[in-house]
Order: structure tokens, then C-alpha cells, then sequence
């Protein structure tokens, strides 16, 4: 009975673990409202709408949460997401860790839950791609061990986050399945054409229709997007030690200070020690049957994490490296080589775009530091347990929040929930009601926007995601450059050209020449008075809704 107590608490401790780590990491954005942050837009009642023009980021993940949140509250939604990713990356993180003893495996789970790209990319509002950052170790380990149905399972949470969630998963598992051992190489090369054929039947909600677009991508993105420093380190150091994100606004509080820098360098540098000595213990986990995808004994493959398995404890110099080992260590090195390209050779990636859009994924290279997470994160259980010591344990599970300690509490109120004005809601309710055909403008003409009672906390216009008909807004973005200045990044969406040709004609034209690109709706700022001829049908003291009669 004590054994089976035991074995429950070894199996959930990450998970809680997890748990505890988002509710510190997140603190008032768990209040009541909305957690409203750079590309983080959640909207009350979203509605079902088909993806624009532009290139689809936003597919599936717009759509699984309008979907949810017919069901319960978007707000609700929105919290639960956030905190899964939490405890789905710590879980994962420690079930693949080959060690059977916990101490480890929460270490792992404290390095994967808590490090500088999660807090950067959460800052930015990226929640859709740390969905599949949170499911990547599940990924990993779903690959190595085999099976369909576990792989599909495994690659739902990236799945639902689209594009750049699938992008860095495809990454890791493409090289877990190429390089995994095998019988034969005719084995190894079906199990790697199984993972792509999964891989891109999960893409395809996303994948057709940016290949059926008309975005365009700017080659200028990748000097935007590229990584920067964000400390003393300079940009590879930035690197190495999990940063180096391009929005300086994204930073965590105080990660910049000397003392943090060489703290998380040396947390690096044992991490990728332990990864380089990283044996199974043995009898193996992954005895030869399970390292090739076929299930052990009993019909069925052990699991990674060690629970219930035979044999002494993990011990240096004992075993051979786990399945995933090299794998796992290609799609970091190559991840680390996308993010250093476009800070350091960004003229063949400015090429590449050019040549086809589809490269323009490429643009963002720190995201696909995420394997390198994940290396280090295993890596840094592999040093615990060759210590063998319950204290370096317990320093190795502190070790990550206490060297970022400011990301904890919504990272000193960067995140916080705010509620919507009720003028944002009665906007929303006008505009849904009426059955006629015709699109939304949103103004002022720009991506973002900093409200008042959203904390001046810049945000992407929330009315792209809130009407049940279609948005045009810019889309074009100016991002500040380190040398001072800024970059102008073009549009995607074919659209925004006509729009913005019509924005320039005078105002006793330019609702006649909207209407004429089918926009039926304007919605603006209460003091504009541009739009001659335009009906209010609303006017509150922060938003004016503007109805344009049809062209005749």
C-alpha cells in the first residue's frame, strides 16, 4: 500500500511541480479579465471566422479557443491554457529524463518550466508556439519509443498552436526519428517518413490555407526579428544561455545584471556536461526491443521517466545513452545555428524569403532555440544523478526560479488581468448582429495599441479577433533597432495596400473609396471625423463605430 502511495507521489510530483511553478510565474494574470500582451489577444465571445489573407498564425489556435469558449468562458479558456503549459513542460521535461530517482527528474521539470525562453516568448504573448514548446519533450519521447496513436497524441498541443508550434516540434522529432537507433536503415527511414506524414496531416489546418494566401513576406524581417543581446554576454552568450529575443520589451526584469548572466552561462554549461554523459540506467529502460519502437514485454513500451522499473538506481559510467540522445542534440545544434544566422549571415535567409515566402518562418530564429531548452534541461538531470545527492538536487530544482526570480507574479505585473470596457463589448454586439456582408476597418492605422486600462501594456488590436466578419488593420510592424531608429516591415496581407491607398484620399472621398473595397464598418477613435457621409452608428469615449453606405 506505502509502495503504491510512493509510486503515485513519484509520477505527479512534476506535474505538481509544474503546477506551482505557473501559479508563481503567472500570479494576478490568473485574476478575474483578460491577459492582454503583445500578440497575446484573448476577446470575449470569439467568434468562428475563417483566416484572412495574411499569412494564418493564428490557425488553429483562434479557432480551438472559440470553440472552447463556448463551453466555458474565453477568460477562463485563456487561464487554463497558460497554466497547462506549465505543467504539461515540466511533466514532459521529467518523463524523459532516463533516471528513475525524483530528484532529477524535478530538476528537469524546474529547468524546462522556468528559463529565459519561456519568460521571453510568454512576455511577447506567444502562447500558441509554448503550447508546442510545452508538448516537445512528450514529442520526444512519443518518437523514440513508437507508436501512431502516442505520436498523434503527443503533437496534439503543437498541433493546436499552429505554425511556429509545429515548426520547432518537426524539428526535434524529424531528428529523434533519423537518428534514433534501428535495426536496419530501412526501419529508421520508415519511422522517419511516419513522423513527417504525421507531422504534416497536423499542419494541414494551418498549412493550406498559407499556401493558398496571398502573403508576401519582407525580407527586412530578418534583420527586425533577428536575436540581440539582452545582456553582457553579447548575442551568442544571449544564446547559450536561452535569451536573446529581438523585442527588447520581452525581456525579464534584472536578466541583463552580470550576476544573472554568468549564473545561467554556468547552469548551461553543467547542463550540457550532464547531457554529454547522459546513460540509461541499466537493466535499460529502453531495452532493445523499446529503443526500435516495439513494445517490451507485456505488449506494452516502459516509460521513459524510470517509474516501476527494474533494476539498481541510475549510475555513472553504466548504460548506454538513451535513444534520443543524438537526435535530441542535432535539432539543438541546428536550432542554435538558425538563431545565430540571422544575427550573423542574414543575407542568405534575406535571400531565401525573397526567392519564396515560405521561408519567412525562418525569420524569428530564437524560437527554434527550443530543443536546446530541452537538451539543456535533460542535461541538467543527467549531472544531478551523477551526483547522487539529494542537496545538489534540491539546489538544482531552485536553481532556475532563483536566478530569474523577476519573472515571478505576471513578471512584476507585465501580466496582469484586465477586464474590457463595456463599450468594447457593445461595439462587438452591434457589429455580429447585423447580417449584412462587408468588412471591418480598424483604426488607428497600426498593429498594436496601448490602452489606459490595459496598463498601457502594448497589445495587438483586439478587434482582429472580436467580429464575425472580416478585419482589415496594418499589419505592418516598426521595430526598434539596437543602434537606434527603426525598421519598417511590410504588410503581409495584400489588402492593406488598397486600404491604405483609399486612408489617403480626402475625407470627402475616402468613405466612398472604402465602401468601394467592401468595407462596411469603420472602426475608429471618438475624435475622428475623416469620414464624410459615414453613419455613427456608436460613439463611447474611446471607440467610434462608423457604417459606410454600399457603393451604388
Amino acid at each position: 500500500m506505502r509502495s503504491g502511495w510512493v509510486e503515485t507521489v513519484n509520477r505527479s510530483a512534476p506535474a505538481l511541480l509544474g503546477l506551482l511553478l505557473g501559479l508563481l510565474a503567472l500570479g494576478p494574470a490568473l485574476g478575474p479579465g483578460y491577459v492582454l500582451r503583445y500578440d497575446m489577444v484573448f476577446v470575449p465571445d470569439p467568434p468562428l471566422v475563417p483566416p484572412g489573407a495574411a499569412f494564418p498564425r493564428a490557425v488553429p489556435s483562434d479557432l480551438v479557443v472559440a470553440l472552447l469558449s463556448h463551453v466555458v468562458p474565453a477568460q477562463a479558456v485563456q487561464k487554463a491554457i497558460l497554466i497547462g503549459i506549465f505543467v504539461l513542460a515540466a511533466s514532459g521535461a521529467a518523463a524523459l529524463v532516463p533516471s528513475r530517482r525524483l530528484g532529477p527528474r524535478l530538476a528537469a521539470a524546474a529547468f524546462y518550466a522556468w528559463n529565459a525562453y519561456l519568460a521571453q516568448r510568454l512576455l511577447l504573448g506567444q502562447w500558441a508556439l509554448l503550447l508546442g514548446v510545452a508538448g516537445l519533450p512528450w514529442a520526444v519521447r512519443a518518437v523514440t519509443l513508437g507508436g501512431r496513436l502516442r505520436l498523434a497524441a503527443a503533437l496534439l498541443p503543437a498541433a493546436v498552436g499552429g505554425f511556429q508550434a509545429m515548426l520547432v516540434s518537426a524539428l526535434a522529432v524529424l531528428a529523434t526519428a533519423a537518428a534514433a537507433p534501428a535495426p536496419a536503415l530501412p526501419a529508421r527511414a520508415r519511422r522517419v517518413a511516419e513522423a513527417a506524414l504525421m507531422l504534416g496531416c497536423l499542419s494541414l489546418p494551418w498549412l493550406v490555407p498559407a499556401l493558398l494566401s496571398r502573403a508576401v513576406t519582407d525580407p527586412a524581417g530578418v534583420q527586425a526579428f533577428a536575436a540581440r543581446a539582452d545582456g553582457p554576454l553579447g548575442t551568442a552568450g544571449s544564446l547559450l544561455t536561452l535569451g536573446g529575443i529581438w523585442n527588447a520589451n520581452a525581456a525579464v526584469p534584472g536578466q541583463g545584471s552580470w550576476w544573472s548572466a554568468l549564473v545561467r552561462l554556468a547552469l548551461a554549461a553543467v547542463a550540457l556536461w550532464g547531457f554529454a554523459r547522459l546513460r540509461v540506467p541499466q537493466p535499460s529502460l529502453y531495452r532493445a526491443g523499446v529503443a526500435e519502437g516495439r513494445p517490451g514485454r507485456g505488449g506494452a513500451a516502459a516509460p521513459p521517466d524510470g517509474a516501476g522499473a527494474e533494476g539498481p538506481p541510475y549510475r555513472g559510467g553504466r548504460g548506454q545513452a538513451p535513444p534520443y540522445r543524438a537526435g535530441l542534440a542535432v535539432a539543438a545544434a541546428a536550432g542554435l545555428a538558425v538563431a545565430l544566422a540571422g544575427a550573423c549571415a542574414p543575407g542568405p535567409l534575406k535571400g531565401l524569403i525573397a526567392w519564396w515566402p515560405g521561408f519567412g518562418p525562418l525569420r524569428d530564429g530564437q524560437l527554434y532555440l527550443a530543443p536546446f531548452v530541452l537538451l539543456q534541461a535533460v542535461g541538467l538531470a543527467g549531472a544531478v544523478a551523477r551526483w547522487g545527492s539529494r542537496a545538489v538536487a534540491a539546489v538544482a530544482v531552485a536553481v532556475p526560479v532563483l536566478v530569474l526570480p523577476t519573472f515571478a507574479l505576471g513578471a512584476f505585473g507585465r501580466l496582469a488581468a484586465v477586464d474590457y470596457p463595456d463599450e468594447w463589448r457593445r461595439v462587438q454586439a452591434i457589429v455580429n448582429a447585423d447580417p449584412a456582408p462587408g468588412a471591418l476597418l480598424s483604426l488607428p492605422w497600426g498593429a498594436h495599441r496601448a490602452f489606459a486600462w490595459n496598463g498601457h501594456r502594448v497589445v495587438l488590436d483586439p478587434a482582429t479577433k472580436m467580429f464575425r466578419r472580416r478585419v482589415l488593420w496594418n499589419d505592418a510592424l516598426l521595430v526598434g533597432l539596437p543602434g537606434g531608429g527603426r525598421l519598417r516591415v511590410a504588410a503581409e496581407d495584400p489588402a492593406v495596400t488598397a486600404a491604405e491607398t483609399a486612408l489617403r484620399t480626402g475625407p470627402g472621398e475616402r468613405a466612398a473609396a472604402l465602401a468601394a473595397l467592401g468595407v462596411r464598418y469603420v472602426l475608429a477613435e471618438p475624435s475622428d471625423n475623416t469620414f464624410q457621409g459615414a453613419v455613427t452608428v456608436f460613439q463611447g469615449r474611446e471607440l467610434r463605430l462608423l457604417r459606410l453606405d454600399p457603393p451604388s
